[in-house]
């Protein structure tokens, strides 16, 4: 290309401080270097493609809508984690990804997603209810984290795995971690040769339950998609059931778990908005709610969308670009990773009143801060690759949420802040301390 004026340029000092803090400061250093800046700059990265940043909601909508089709999600996420989650929907491009997307749909309709409610309430009461009954102190993070792999044993694969279950735990925390790591090489020991070995034992784990899941009949999402088949007739091979099962167990496991944390924390800092919530709910007439039911809690939709705001799980969108590309007047080279940040866009003062501060009442219809443009509020990305799983995402939270609201009060201790990881998956970095009261 010879259009477009040259993209502006972190200094070294500047990139390093991102690439070692940015687990843990991810919007304070994104916040700084979009003000430095403005809307796009290149980081100077030493190694590895050159990587681009775009801040605001123009730059998200031109990045996940990609109408040109000149950004890769594929070489994107190939690069971050394609050792460790290799051929999942996100890594998945053009055709390739429309092809395997219409197949997998079939788990998320709506009569789908029904089933899975119905499934999952009782197996979240019963355990909901036992949370006040334990021995140690609660933190939320690691309770929640047991609760979603309980259900997605039993909602995706269909069955209890027992011992295995801690194992499978320490497979998905593996995984994630390595997607981070910055020595990719497998030396015993070090975090990326325990992502390995976690995949390995999924990929073992579910290779062996493949045959008995499909000869079953079973309405749980891996039966599922052994059977998938979309209008067309397209069908899985079984090492895609294999891989799309461990990227989607990862990714509803892990997801939903942040979103549960920081919903509890926002929501015990913010006493009013939990007898909010907690009202509705005890007025709606519902005891167990079903896939309708928990469409019709408002202000728990409002609650959980402004948690998403606050705390997007994923606070980085990556592509590659596929050829030389223009944004906004500057230059992008072919070849360059370009990334996009939800949480940012999140916190912007252009867009939102007063973005810091928890207040869901925002996406009430009067007021609709984010409509104001249809990039703005991305937690679940867009575009082709928008989160396939979302709806039975938010599902999972409002039903949790809903048990929790009608057994416990909850606070966390006085004056406590929490402590967060915002990369690459959000998440408290002290299990996050909560003490529970039961409901007389």
């Amino acid at each position: 290309m010879t259009d477009g004026v040259a993209i502006p340029h972190t200094t070294w000092l500047e990139s390093l401080e991102l690439a070692l803090q940015y687990r843990h400061r991810t919007l304070a250093l994104l916040r700084r270097t979009s003000a430095q800046h403005g809307p796009i700059v290149m980081h100077r990265t030493g190694i590895g493609p050159p990587l681009v940043s775009l801040f605001g909601p123009d730059a998200n909508r031109f990045v996940l809508l990609d109408q040109e089709q000149q950004l890769s999600a594929k070489r994107a996420w190939d690069y971050i984690m394609g050792r460790i989650f290799p051929n999942g929907l996100l890594l998945r491009d053009g055709a390739d990804h429309r092809h395997h997307r219409r197949i997998m749909q079939v788990a998320f309709h709506h009569a789908a997603l029904r089933d899975y409610v119905e499934q999952m309430t009782p197996q979240i009461e019963a355990v909901v209810d036992g949370w006040d009954r334990r021995a140690d102190a609660f933190r939320a993070f690691p309770a929640f984290k047991a609760l979603t792999l309980e259900l997605a044993c039993s909602i995706f694969l269909g069955v209890e795995l027992g011992d295995d279950t801690a194992r499978l735990n320490a497979a998905f925390e593996a995984t994630v971690a390595a997607s981070m790591s910055v020595v990719r090489l497998r030396i015993p020991g070090l975090e990326f040769d325990r992502g390995l070995r976690g995949r390995e034992f999924m990929m073992d784990l579910f290779g062996a339950m493949l045959p008995a899941r499909r000869a079953s009949g079973d309405a749980d999402m891996f039966s599922r998609l052994t059977r998938a088949e979309s209008e067309e007739g397209e069908r899985f091979e079984d090492a895609e059931v294999v891989d799309h099962m461990i990227f989607l167990m990862m990714a509803a496991h892990d997801t939903t778990t942040s979103t549960l944390s920081s919903l509890m924390y926002e929501l015990a800092r913010n006493p009013e908005w939990q007898e909010h919530v907690r009202a509705e709910c005890l007025e709606s007439g519902f005891v167990s709610p079903g896939f309708e039911e928990l469409g019709k809690l408002p202000l728990m939709d409002r609650v959980v969308k402004e948690t998403l705001r606050l705390h997007p799980p994923l606070s980085t969108i990556p592509r590659v670009a596929t050829r030389a590309i223009e944004f906004g007047g500057y230059r992008i080279p072919e070849g360059a990773m370009v990334a996009v940040y939800p949480l940012h866009s999140h916190y912007l003062d252009d867009w939102w009143t007063a973005p810091g501060r928890f207040d869901p009442e925002r996406f009430a219809p009067g007021r609709a801060e984010h409509e104001r443009h249809t990039y703005l509020f991305a937690p679940f990305g867009g575009g082709a690759h928008m989160c396939i799983g979302y709806r039975f995402a938010e599902l999972q939270i409002k039903a949790i949420l809903f048990a929790l609201v009608r057994r416990y009060r909850w606070s966390v201790p006085a004056g406590y802040t929490l402590p967060e990881q915002q990369a690459p998956i959000a998440k408290p970095t002290d299990g996050l301390p909560i003490t529970l009261a039961r409901l007389t």
